[in-house]
């Protein structure tokens, strides 16, 4: 059953949180870091990303980022930037992109439902970033960013967190991506506590984007258990920060690709080789899936349909039915000769939030030689694997809205 527990945050007031809310660590390179906080000594990027302060060359996991960081956020809670909560709390999370609203309830989970597994995965952490972000929260004593997760929907829950979002908000601001974001305080210990019985009867939660902040968070927790001889299992560092959404609200775009060369084949044996395994189809605009097993090709400055035929289709089994599966198995590794996508420096990843401008322009750029749009993965298809305990390929899903980091922090002392 999913243990959840509120906590005392650390987060912005009223007037700063615009200034402070920042994108995660992980969807923008140190450059595109530096520029988002240009001008802006409040950005959440200073404390997430605290290697935009250091000179240029600083490799971004020696240990001086990591001091840097922690010297940052004490900064930012002596300016008064970041406040502590005066008593533990939930918090309710809305954002709205579009025609997409996502509500979530931010919540500590617990390191033990993580390793035991009521907590579910779906993906394999690369040792590096895992240690990454190790380094980064023991430094800090803090989780400064939320990890996303979903669960099966509850009405009771839902109609609280509708309750709550009947009042008045601490934070309601657009963002300059045009992303809403609002937030709601839970403080009365009566809801508190009838949340926690709810999750308390629900079975399981799943890890929707954050594994690595998630292992983390458990490894955290054995170097500081190993530290405390009066451990207990109670003190704050067993639990990590997390936004939980119901699965009817999440939305998942595609996780495109892209590769650097066609594997010593001319832009003919190539095309010939797909049509062992896929139905090609040259296309007059952009191709964009409409369904599953569906992909679009850019190649040469044409956009083309590939279909998988029904030979290459196995839909008995949970992963091998995956698109990101059907495209990996059956034409990156056999033809182009991507066979470990986690570590292949010859392909890159493209979140469908870029659209498929971008990879027009990677290959047009003459530095890629072909790019892939996919079929989104579906969030049943996401809740049936994990349920199972199997794991996606790499990069299979990407989430939209992305979370915000600052408005909330959960400090591990």
């Amino acid at each position: 059953m999913a243990i959840i527990k509120p906590f005392r945050g650390l987060r912005p007031p009223k007037e700063l949180a615009d200034k402070v809310a920042a994108l995660p660590y992980d969807v923008m390179d140190v450059a595109e870091a530096r520029a988002m906080a240009a001008g802006n000594p409040d950005s959440f990027l200073h404390v997430s990303r605290p290697e935009i302060g250091l000179p240029d060359d600083i490799d971004c996991h020696d240990e001086p980022v990591y001091v840097q960081g922690k010297h940052n956020l004490n900064e930012f809670i002596r300016r008064g930037v970041l406040v502590q909560e005066n008593q533990d709390c939930f918090y309710v999370y809305r954002q709205r992109m579009g025609a997409i609203t996502q509500t979530g309830l931010v919540v500590c989970a617990s390191v033990d439902d993580y390793q035991s597994g009521v907590i579910k995965k779906h993906e394999h952490t690369r040792a590096d970033k895992e240690e990454d972000r190790v380094k980064h929260i023991d430094y800090l004593d803090a989780n400064d960013e939320p990890v996303f997760y979903l669960s099966r929907s509850c009405g009771e829950v839902e109609g609280i967190i509708e309750g709550v979002t009947n009042g008045h908000p601490v934070y309601d601001f657009i963002s300059n991506d045009g992303v809403a974001h609002t937030l709601w305080i839970i403080a009365d210990v009566t809801l508190i506590n009838r949340l926690v019985v709810l999750f308390d009867a629900i079975p399981r939660l799943y890890v929707a984007d954050g594994h690595h902040r998630s292992a983390a968070a458990g490894r955290v927790r054995e170097l500081r258990r190993a530290r405390n001889p009066q451990h207990t299992g109670r003190e704050e560092y067993n639990f990590f920060l997390t936004v939980i959404f119901p699965e009817n609200q999440l939305h998942i775009m595609p996780y495109n690709r892209a590769v650097k060369d066609l594997n010593g084949q001319s832009i003919a044996e190539f095309i010939t080789h797909i049509k062992t395994s896929f139905e090609i189809v040259p296309a007059n605009e952009t191709v964009v899936p409409h369904s599953r097993h569906h992909f679009g090709m850019y190649l040469d400055n044409h956009w083309y349909h590939l279909h998988a035929k029904a030979a290459i289709v196995n839909e008995a089994d949970t992963v091998d039915r995956l698109d990101v599966s059907i495209l990996q198995n059956s034409l990156l590794s056999p033809l182009l000769g991507i066979h470990n996508p986690r570590t292949d420096k010859r392909i890159h990843f493209v979140g469908g939030i870029r659209g498929n401008e971008e990879l027009v322009k990677l290959v047009d750029s003459g530095e890629y030689a072909v790019a892939f749009s996919l079929h989104p993965t579906s969030i049943s298809e996401l809740i049936e694997l994990a349920d199972q305990d199997q794991i996606m390929p790499p990069k299979s899903t990407w989430f939209e809205p992305k979370l915000r980091s600052g408005l909330f922090v959960h400090l591990l002392h």
